[in-house]
């Protein structure tokens, strides 16, 4: 059924309930010759008469009442439908579908998801992570995190915070093997080398150098493709590796880890959250994203700016010599 089809026995109903097809203009919001023209056009597409009309009064005809009877049980179980809708909306109630990266991300995605359950028991938030590109209308997204450059196309972003790749070991490696004092020292460190989940293949180290992101391979000590794990790898005290500052942050600034050459820390990506049209978005969706932007949007938790980087850097490279000096 068209919408204006639709519209028209609004009015024809409208206006057997009020007496009258000015009124009936009046409650829909139409003028008095629009709501006129919509119930002839009806009554044409019908092929009979609704209504007797003067310039005063209305009423059914036979087959007016007929189509009254019929019409009206279908128009009130439809506005039932869209008041549930409605209500729905404005409801902090219900399933929400949030997706983002498997790598990295759930040191992020935990404590925002935790935090919004608290605030909302009624939600029950659905997270899928995946390194893969899904179609956001196919697989029913109502918010998504994503790690780039650039934002995705068809939906509205919001960068979050860089993401950081920041060279770091442990104060005990050091102590071991010494400090690289340039990129090209990496070369006879033991390094950990990413593998790509997806592909397979080994992924470089991402450096600044000269303001600009450039790739850097290394011979590996060790590969995976699980980025807890290569954060593990790297606390054991045997690698040393280019670590996500989600990853890491809260390590570098307890000390565990020491920032290596940290004029070289790459962070030409960022971490965007992604959602449809904020006007047509349930309640609960819309306090999701109004937290996540709340909590991350510059978040200090995971971003270390260059002069803390510049200091624990030193910090730790004094306290690994002292250490390797030591008796």
């Amino acid at each position: 059924m068209a919408i204006n089809e639709l519209r028209a026995i609004e009015i024809f109903t409208k206006a057997v309930e009020l007496g009258s097809l000015r009124k009936a203009a009046v409650a829909q919001g139409l003028s008095p010759q629009a709501a006129s023209q919509a119930l002839a056009q009806l009554e044409q597409h019908l092929g009979v008469r609704l209504l007797h009309r003067t310039t005063r009064n209305i009423s059914l005809t036979d087959e007016g009442r007929q189509f009254l009877e019929a019409a009206q049980p279908a128009l009130s179980a439809l506005e039932r439908a869209l008041q549930r809708v409605r209500q729905a909306k404005d409801e902090s109630v219900g399933p929400l579908h949030i997706v983002g990266p498997s790598s990295l991300f759930p040191p992020v995605i935990w404590p925002l998801v935790d935090a919004f359950c608290q605030l909302h028991p009624g939600i029950q938030p659905d997270v899928q992570l995946d390194d893969r590109l899904g179609n956001w209308v196919e697989d029913r997204v109502d918010v998504g995190f994503r790690i780039s450059s650039q934002p995705e196309e068809g939906v509205i972003a919001r960068r979050l915070f860089p993401l950081q790749l920041i060279i770091c070991a442990t104060p005990q490696y050091l102590a071991r093997h010494g400090a690289p004092e340039s990129l090209a020292d990496l070369t006879n460190h033991r390094c950990c080398v990413f593998r790509h989940p997806g592909t397979g293949r080994l992924l470089p180290w991402w450096v600044k150098v000269n303001n600009e992101t450039t790739s850097l391979d290394l011979p590996p000590a060790l590969t995976t493709n699980n980025a807890e794990l290569e954060v593990e790898a790297v606390l054991s005290g045997r690698m040393i590796g280019s670590l996500a500052n989600i990853s890491v942050a809260a390590h570098i600034r307890s000390g565990r880890v020491v920032p290596l050459l940290v004029e070289h820390v790459a962070d030409d990506k960022s971490i965007f959250i992604y959602y449809g049209s904020r006007s047509a978005q349930p309640a609960r969706v819309r306090a999701f994203i109004d937290l996540a932007i709340e909590r991350l949007t510059h978040s200090s938790d995971y971003v270390l700016n260059p002069d803390e980087l510049k200091r624990l850097e030193a910090a730790g490279r004094k306290a690994s010599r002292r250490k390797s000096i030591a008796p």
